[in-house]
């Protein structure tokens, strides 16, 4: 029988389209459905390992991609939020999590995919309420996800015919590492466990493939979806590529220890597919969930073991930017309202020199167009949100306490401060999107515009870190400067303006350059405000 090479091509490659996509939009679904707390979730509940491997588990489920789960574990220990240890945990539990879609695919309903779709628009377009929506997103993508697997099956039927294939995969039974290294390579093209393991239920129902092949194909889909967080943590903080080495490590441990168990491991498969009566793809399904579990379980005692070897594979000084506050201890509001409010300003100035350090990242950005400066500045951005959050509900706690008249005045101070440098961080975070656009639309900055910006944001910067001290340290003298240096700031402003405009008028630069000029301009004028409204708390009022 000839094979028809273009229908088999194109049905494949088209039903690993639709699959891709159902698998995104039924994740997407689900996490709008759950509500976007994802990170609250990981940060809130990884309080040991083991709680991290639960965690793991529930959020994989929620967003249907242990290399989404990774990802957003990458991060957070970038961030400060997790420790290298709870993010093992949380890494273990998405290897177990991403195993529900292959049982999910196991159900083979795929008969009923079309109507299935069906149901799914109706929710989506024929009802109003966002609830309603997502239920019809989750559903559609469920769809979907059958849809694509009986286009790919259909598309592989007719390899059946085909010696050269059949001699293929009976080489990969008698070289197991054969059948690793094409489950790796086919999972690091695609960028989807699911995908592998959906399209190896396919071929092992279609009996394209036998049971000796199939599972070493399954290990390397394991060690394939590394990938993802290996990429997230290219240009991220040293506890980050820790995590991703982690998450390599553990899986490509768990696939050596199978591979090396791998005909009692098959025998367990035969035997549970005939006490349990499993179709061919639940058969798969199994294995993939006793091989993650079991891996778990294995390698749990071992995560301190794993951290301190990822720790000497890559050295370096820990630096996160920490998002969680340090001095802000609820039992001093009762006891000591007085020493409350001392933390909380400690808290504060911590938060002021993320302002300066993000308004440092972005001016970098400004000179170099280096994107780490930028996501370094809004990882920046994101601790100043925090700790605004934190501090302002822990000097709302300490006010409904009795306090003396002189403790209320630093208390509206300083719920003053908190928000004046809130604002500073939104402000720098206004100009990185200003540099964005710039780079985005390749808008050239005159050489004259770029000292004029070079000039301010150095005296602003400069500034800032003056407010910042003088809060800290109580000195007026400091505080005086900063309101002249403010002044000066304010010159600039309009002197830069007028140039930018003479500049214009000659057709030195172009409307597009000038937008961006005068905008951050008036942003970098805007921060100045804020850095002199904190120095005008310490005139009036010492701390």
């Amino acid at each position: 029988m000839e094979v028809n090479w273009q229908e088999v091509i194109f049905q494949f490659i088209g039903g690993l389209g639709i699959f891709l996509f159902a698998i995104k939009y039924m994740g997407d679904g689900l996490q709008k459905a759950a509500g976007d707390r994802l990170r609250s979730i990981l940060d809130r509940f990884t309080t040991n390992p083991f709680m991290g491997v639960l965690v793991g588990i529930i959020v994989t489920v929620l967003i249907q991609s242990s290399s989404g789960t990774t990802v957003i574990t990458v991060g957070l220990v970038s961030a400060g939020f997790m420790t290298l240890r709870q993010a093992i945990g949380v890494i273990m539990g998405a290897n177990i999590g991403t195993t529900i879609t292959a049982f999910i695919i196991g159900l083979d309903v795929g008969a009923y995919a079309l109507p299935i779709m069906a149901l799914g628009a109706i929710l989506i377009f024929f009802f109003k309420k966002n609830a309603v929506k997502n239920v019809g997103e989750v559903i559609f993508g469920f769809g979907g996800l059958f849809l694509g697997l009986e286009l790919m099956s259909a598309g592989m039927k007719p390899l059946r015919s085909l010696s050269a294939f059949s001699d293929f995969t009976v080489s990969m039974a008698d070289h197991p590492i054969l059948g690793v290294v094409a489950g790796t390579v086919f999972t690091l093209i695609v960028q989807s466990s699911s995908a592998t393991v959906g399209i190896l239920q396919g071929l092992y129902a279609e009996n394209l493939v036998s049971l000796q092949a199939a599972l070493p194909i399954l290990f390397g889909d394991n060690i394939g979806t590394t990938i993802t967080a290996v990429l997230a943590s290219i240009g991220a903080s040293v506890a980050a590529r820790r995590a991703a080495a982690t998450h390599v490590l553990f899986n490509v441990v768990g696939t050596v220890i199978f591979m090396i168990l791998l005909y009692p491991f098959t025998l367990y498969v035969e035997w549970i597919s005939g006490v349990l009566a499993l179709e061919s793809k639940m058969q798969i399904a199994f294995a993939h969930g006793t091989f993650n579990v079991l891996n778990t379980v294995i390698q749990f005692p071992l995560i301190g073991a794993w951290a301190m070897l990822v720790t000497k594979l890559i050295p370096g000084k820990d630096v996160t930017i920490e998002y969680r506050p340090k001095h802000l201890d609820p039992n001093f509001i009762n006891q000591s309202p007085s020493v409350a409010i001392g933390q909380a300003k400690e808290e504060i100035i911590r938060m002021g020199d993320f302002a300066v350090q993000g308004m440092e990242e972005t001016y970098e950005y400004l000179k170099t167009s280096n994107k780490r400066h930028a996501e370094t500045a809004y990882q920046i951005e994101d601790a100043i949100n925090n700790l605004d959050r934190k501090i302002t509900d822990y000097l709302v706690d300490i006010s409904a306490v009795n306090i003396s008249p002189v403790e209320s005045a630093r208390h509206v101070m300083l719920m003053d401060t908190v928000r004046d440098i809130e604002r500073i961080g939104d402000h720098f975070e206004n100009i990185i999107e200003l540099i964005d656009f710039r780079e985005v639309n390749r808008v050239k900055l005159t050489e004259e515009a770029m000292n004029d910006l070079t000039e301010m944001f150095t005296l602003t910067i400069a500034t800032v870190d003056k407010a910042v001290r003088s809060l800290d340290m109580n000195d007026i003298e400091l505080a005086r400067e900063v309101a002249e240096q403010e002044a000066l700031i304010d010159k600039m402003e309009r002197k830069f303006r007028k140039n930018h405009i003479v500049r214009l008028n000659e057709g030195h630069c172009s409307a597009q350059s000038g937008m961006v000029f005068v905008d951050i301009v008036s942003n970098l004028e805007r921060i100045g405000d804020h850095a002199v409204n904190i120095a005008e708390a310490i005139l009036g009022k010492r701390v």
